[in-house]
């Protein structure tokens, strides 16, 4: 059985609430997500993983206000994407997630890209894996180089397109770890704009670092960082996070339950199948 006291416990430690203090500097923002490795950047309504905004802010939603001390987290992140002191992408759920280098290769290992950027978009594409919207956006950062996002739709010929196809081939190409944000410029009404590039140019040895890891290695090591942050989580929870289609996390997660780093356990509130780790229970 969970613990709920415990639960509650271990959570405000890895979502860095009281007692903890609050991260208050890109320093303590970096060892925040390296401890973790993978966070959110903003909370996600129905999610539960830590996230950079509850670290600074407190448990609290999102402020409307663009003065909030909390939006500090924005441009700590604006800063560091030329730096390179973590992965910032939409990752998980197509949320923005922050992933520490050492644990990205983890999740480079998990996608459609087997180390060869100019011909992988193409075998997806040919098998009806990359839509159209997405194949003209990395073709046009492949030839051109990073772009800010007018001027990408823009090359992309896709400024007569729906906003929707636009920000979903965006969307799909971060998921898959193809393309991410690696600065932002002063273009368009709002004078702030992204500029994207493709993944293997801004970290040239990711594809290698990942090589090595095998699938099942992988899932292994982000559901084990996973549950460890969150104490304890629901199966279907778990799943939807990641994506993985529920044969594929059953198999992980039995793996898990095998070597002991987890076990399955009931929740005394909740119904559903649950995973936990052993300090909770």
């Amino acid at each position: 059985m969970i613990n709920l006291k415990k639960l509650q416990a271990h959570r405000n430690r890895t979502f860095n609430l009281p007692p903890a203090k609050r991260v208050s500097s890109p320093a303590q923002a970096l060892t925040f997500i390296n401890k973790r490795g993978f966070t959110y950047f903003w909370p996600i309504k129905g999610i539960d993983l830590p996230s950079l905004w509850t670290a600074v802010a407190g448990d609290r939603p999102v402020a409307d206000k663009h003065d909030d001390p909390g939006h500090i987290t924005w441009g700590w992140k604006d800063d560091a994407l030329d730096k390179k002191m973590w992965y910032y992408a939409k990752i998980l759920r197509g949320k923005a997630t922050m992933i520490s280098l050492e644990i990205a290769p983890y999740f480079y290992a998990l996608s459609e890209n087997y180390g060869s950027p100019e011909e992988d978009y193409l075998i997806a594409y040919h098998e009806g894996r990359l839509p159209q919207s997405a194949k003209q956006v990395y073709e046009t950062l492949l030839d051109k180089g990073s772009l800010n996002t007018l001027d990408l739709r823009k090359e992309s010929k896709l400024s007569n397109a729906k906003d929707s196809e636009f920000n979903k081939a965006l969307e799909y190409l971060q998921r898959d770890f193809k393309i991410l944000p690696v600065g932002v410029a002063q273009a368009g009404a709002w004078k702030y704009s992204h500029i994207y590039e493709i993944t293997t140019r801004h970290f040239p040895k990711l594809a290698d670092d990942a090589r090595h890891i095998t699938e099942s290695q992988a899932r292994a090591k982000l559901l084990e960082l996973y549950f460890e942050m969150v104490g304890a989580a629901d199966f279907r929870d778990a799943n939807k996070l990641f994506g993985w289609g529920i044969e594929v996390m059953k198999k992980a997660v039995d793996k898990l339950v095998e070597s002991k780093t987890v076990m399955k356990a009931e929740h005394p509130k909740s119904s559903g199948e649950w995973i936990a780790i052993k300090k909770i229970t």
